[in-house]
């Protein structure tokens, strides 16, 4: 009998909703009611339900055809070339330590909660201990990989459940006249325009404008939807990593919705608008006096431990996998005793330890390091569901042809509606990674393309572009 170890079906399960359930869940509700009345955000909320189904389901036929092919950037390298490999799994690695910043950053506030001094989350205090994190979670997955994973899943558990608790509140709360009192936003826009609201307060527009401004936020809470795909080498059976990946967006679908806008029924969405991160917590407290603070804090804890431990796990598995096809150089793909890629976990740790270091001078670090790693990592979705798109065309299979087309549409709108100054600025983040590539091809004895180097041109031009416009106040973050 076949007794071969690697990750089960619910281990897989875990690494998806472990990976996206971090500290989006717990922020989303306050985040979306700055920014849409509970009719927007319902609507919202089926947009994005959308164009992330089918790209769940063009990430399992991929995996379900393809089974070759392991980790979600060799998609873009099959279908397009290594080039655009190199371009996919390097936006993948962005965008996972980036995500470990934002969520540094999240549990910091969340300690806030206990002690006031630890807000809003990027203090050099707060900086000293999520490096000491930090650097705990990047040696444990040095210890193993797999290992790590399982204790992910127990993670999940621990943090689905919890949610589950205040979603059960809220559904017992929930009153129907609050929840529809302003259900399209008319009457705040209205008292935001008649300054009744106070002189800070804009009206927040059109259904439309709030549709569009949901956009991110929401993008940012499927950062990890590809996780059982980038371990699907180290898969117990390569047919559960596409029904991990459906499984677990539909689990959070229910979670995320539930828990976003449900509580619209239970205060006016303008009062959650203007609460501290994490707006769940100052929900909950209200609901149960005396101990539902604390018990959402110690849930937010848990949960954001679990994505931060994937995020470590998730970007060094990627560049491993990328310099076995010879996409980076080979030292990021060694491996150690334990079947850890220590070199990758190393430049992870670094790069997460020097963004953070810049947190203290942001205003407001979570939304930029969220932001940032919720763009990185489009590109990489927009190409694998491009491959899903070109491989059905090459098959006639005009259903799927139809799902990865759909999925690539989604995810490009998405971006240039709402996030296209920190797509410019997720340019500079690929101009080191180009003199690894280059590296990379001469260690095998190939030089650079020209349609690569004016593929590089241009990005480090978009790249320069930014800081420009950043430096001389046309765009902000």
């Amino acid at each position: 009998m076949d007794k071969r170890k690697g990750i089960g079906l619910f281990g897989l399960i875990g690494m998806v909703i472990s990976s996206c359930i971090g500290s989006g869940v717990f922020a989303i509700t306050g985040q979306l009611a700055q920014v849409a009345s509970p009719g927007s955000a319902l609507i919202a909320w089926g947009v994005v339900g959308v164009g992330f189904m089918m790209l769940a389901l063009s990430l399992a036929n991929l995996g379900a055809k393809r089974p070759d092919l392991h980790g979600i950037f060799q998609y873009a390298e099959e279908g397009f070339g290594p080039f655009a490999g190199f371009i996919s799994g390097w936006g993948y690695w962005l965008s996972a330590w980036l995500g470990n910043v934002a969520f540094a950053t999240m549990m910091m506030s969340t300690l806030g909660y206990f002690f006031p001094a630890f807000l809003p989350g990027n203090t050099v205090p707060c900086i000293l201990i999520a490096s000491v994190i930090m650097w705990l979670l990047t040696l444990l997955v040095i210890r193993g990989v797999e290992s790590a994973s399982f204790l992910n899943a127990i993670v999940m558990v621990c943090k689905v459940a919890s949610i589950a608790v205040f979603i059960l509140f809220t559904l017992f709360l929930f009153n129907a006249n609050v929840f529809t009192a302003d259900f399209w936003g008319t009457l705040q826009n209205n008292m935001a325009s008649m300054g009744e609201l106070g002189a800070d307060a804009v009206a927040i527009g059109s259904v439309g404008d709030q549709v569009k401004n949901c956009l991110i936020i929401l993008m940012w809470t499927f950062v990890g939807i590809e996780g059982a795909t980038v371990m699907s080498s180290r898969a117990r059976k390569k047919s559960d990593v596409g029904k991990a990946t459906v499984i677990g967006l539909i689990c959070l679908l229910l979670i995320y919705i539930s828990a976003s806008v449900l509580p619209y029924g239970y205060l006016p969405y303008t009062e959650i608008a203007a609460m501290n991160y994490p707006a769940m917590l100052y929900v909950f407290d209200s609901m149960a006096p005396g101990w539902g603070g604390a018990f959402i804090s110690i849930a937010i804890i848990i949960s954001v431990m679990g994505s931060w431990l994937s995020f470590t796990i998730l970007p060094a598995e990627t560049t491993s996998d990328m310099a076995k096809r010879q996409l980076l150089p080979a030292a990021w793909g060694k491996m150690n005793a334990k079947n850890a890629p220590r070199f990758s976990l190393l430049i992870v740790g670094a790069c997460t330890q020097v963004f953070m270091l810049t947190l203290i001078f942001s205003e407001d670090a979570y939304n930029f390091a969220f932001s940032l790693c919720t763009v990185a990592i489009v590109i990489t979705w927009t190409l694998a569901a491009a491959y899903q798109a070109k491989y059905s065309a090459q098959n006639r299979q005009m259903g799927q042809l139809v799902i990865g087309a759909i999925a690539v549409l989604f995810q490009v709108v998405g971006v240039l509606l709402n996030g296209w100054t920190f797509l410019l600025l997720t340019c500079v983040g690929y101009i080191p990674g180009f003199f690894v590539y280059a590296k990379a091809r001469k260690d095998q004895g190939r030089g650079l393309t020209t349609a690569e180097k004016a593929g590089m041109g241009i990005i480090s031009a978009l790249g320069v572009l930014s800081l420009v416009l950043l430096f001389t106040g046309f765009i902000s973050f």
